[in-house]
């Protein structure tokens, strides 16, 4: 991250849950993780914890049960989140902006329907409806 406390309290702001802030030395070494509402998964960044970037990382998914309620809430906090959108092929959707549709999968199809906004730094993420898990997974 480019400023570790500008992409902290924007994480916050979407009320992701701060679970670490450990400032090791001086502008050199700094790790802070915070978890997604509802979710085990966690977000490490800071200063010296990697050597990519800012910005460099792309298609990040958080997967939410209501495409729609999801991007609306995120809407609502001020998020600069795109509409929803599905992929003109089908399920999944590719990189970029080409091939997307507007509004939900016309079935409502699992795995098919999408959001998409970036942090501060150009970091992009993507909000994936999951109902039912495919088989197994």
């Amino acid at each position: 991250m480019s400023d570790v406390d500008v992409a902290k309290a924007f994480y916050e702001g979407l009320g992701f849950r701060l679970d670490a802030d450990f400032p090791v030395s001086d502008k050199e070494f700094r790790v802070v993780q915070l978890t997604p509402p509802g979710s085990e998964c966690s977000i490490i960044f800071g200063d010296g914890v990697t050597t990519a970037e800012p910005g460099s990382v792309q298609g990040l998914h958080l997967v939410v049960d209501d495409i729609v309620a999801a991007r609306d809430e995120l809407a609502g906090l001020g998020l600069d989140i795109s509409e929803v959108f599905h992929d003109a092929d089908g399920v999944f959707h590719h990189a970029g902006t080409g091939n997307r549709v507007s509004g939900p999968h016309p079935a409502r199809a699992d795995y098919g329907s999408f959001a998409s906004f970036s942090d501060p730094d150009g970091n992009g993420w993507v909000l994936q409806e999951v109902k039912v898990r495919a088989p197994g997974r």
